[in-house]
């Protein structure tokens, strides 16, 4: 008995199930049309004028604190992450010696001071030497005078024998002690001019506390006094302090590092471009950045201040050499600095070295790549240590002024004769000897 054929069943709903995959497919290749024009617009509308980069870090000003002089700390008054003021100080050193140097220094200037009054004191009394010196030379001019006369009226009595020859001998002899008398009165009368204007030579067209001299022993005080001062270390800026080397009892050398201040609210950040987008930045050009220490709830916005003038290769302790061997090209990069606002900067505060992400609008580039005319305020300046001058100035005001005396007003100014030596005429005797 035969067995029926077995006929392949028709699963039912074939042409539903063929439906549903093509419209599928169909819905897929919508979405993904949708997508690419989305995109397309997002790109052309958005990306297109934005230039982005993740090469970027926050850098800042990390200012060296090194001594100024040689000394053994003794104590050190900020350690790392101390914020700090400016003029507060970080180290102070052994100030002994120095104090030994100060006080020389101020018994030598009033000691100066003192010897260049006696200078001026000295132009009073050769000036009183010279009228002393005239007196004495008029009346020897007067005793020849007299003694001439004598001779005069006994030279022709003597032929009559009125006049004895031992009288006119005597006579003649006066004559020639009142000459010997007024040579001698106008040989002291030189030497005082002369010693009046030796000592004129020191003091004419200056002051007692403008005199070399004393300027001389001032220069070596305000060296001590600032030696000393030198010996505590101040801080120059506002700022955090980092890297701190110093330990106590540690004898340093003149411009030695120590540690270091940054001034974490004047930072910036270096974004380093590809040189392919460097075409499209300009300075002023608007940033938007973000730090990965805040993550993407917090922004930071800034401009692009200057384009470097040389790729990171450029300037590295070993740039490369692509003239020899085999040569891989490699993309290069351009820093790029991009400046903080400042309020931002307060509220949400950064620390030198950090990530930061940054996309620059660059729909305007009008702008220039480079600056056109130099920077017109310093950099960056502090007043710290102009006061340690003043108060070296200061210092030696107080020592002068201590040293100049009761009469000290009377010797800012030269003193002497109220005639110059030079016009004061040297009298002749009125009748020549026979």
């Amino acid at each position: 008995m035969s067995q029926p054929i077995a006929s392949t069943p028709v699963l039912p709903g074939t042409p539903r199930s063929s439906n549903a995959r093509v419209k599928a497919l169909g819905a897929i290749a919508l979405l993904v049309l949708l997508g690419g024009s989305g995109y397309a617009a997002y790109w052309h509308l958005a990306l297109s004028t934005v230039e982005s980069t993740d090469n970027a870090y926050v850098q800042g000003n990390v200012v060296q604190i090194t001594s100024q002089v040689a000394g053994t700390v003794v104590a050190i008054l900020a350690d790392d992450a101390d914020p700090v003021k400016a003029g507060q100080a970080l180290v102070r050193l052994d100030p002994a010696d120095a104090k030994v140097a100060l006080d020389q220094a101020e018994a030598q200037l009033g000691q100066t001071v003192r010897e260049v009054r006696t200078l001026y004191a000295n132009n009073a009394t050769f000036g009183a030497q010279i009228g002393l010196r005239e007196a004495e030379l008029a009346r020897a001019t007067s005793e020849v005078q007299r003694a001439q006369d004598d001779v005069n009226r006994r030279a022709p009595l003597l032929a009559s024998g009125a006049v004895g020859q031992e009288e006119y001998a005597h006579a003649s002899a006066q004559l020639a002690a009142s000459r010997s008398a007024q040579a001698a009165a106008q040989s002291a009368l030189a030497a005082a001019r002369e010693s009046l204007l030796s000592n004129q030579s020191l003091t004419d067209g200056t002051s007692v506390a403008q005199h070399p001299g004393v300027q001389k022993a001032a220069a070596r005080l305000r060296e001590t006094y600032l030696a000393l001062r030198r010996a505590e270390l101040p801080a120059p800026l506002d700022g955090v302090v980092a890297r701190r080397s110093v330990q106590i009892g540690q004898r340093v050398a003149a411009g030695t590092p120590l540690m270091a201040v940054v001034a974490l609210d004047k930072l910036w950040v270096d974004a380093n471009f590809k040189e392919g987008q460097l075409k499209n930045l300009r300075l002023g050009q608007k940033a938007t950045l973000t730090a990965d220490v805040y993550g993407q709830k917090q922004n930071f916005h800034g401009r692009i201040s200057g384009l470097g003038a040389g790729t990171g290769a450029a300037f590295a302790l070993l740039p490369a050499q692509n003239a020899t061997g085999n040569w891989i090209k490699v993309v290069q990069r351009v820093p790029v600095r991009i400046t903080l606002d400042p309020k931002e900067l307060a509220a949400h505060p950064l620390r030198v070295g950090l990530s930061m992400e940054v996309d620059v609008d660059i729909s305007d580039t009008s702008g220039k790549t480079l600056a056109d005319a130099p920077r017109g305020q310093p950099l960056a300046q502090t007043e710290v240590f102009d006061m340690l001058v003043q108060a070296a100035d200061a210092e030696v005001s107080r020592v002068v002024q201590a040293n100049m005396g009761v009469v000290a007003a009377k010797l800012t100014r030269p003193a002497g004769p109220t005639s110059t030596p030079t016009s004061t005429p040297t009298p002749k005797p009125a009748v020549k000897a026979s």
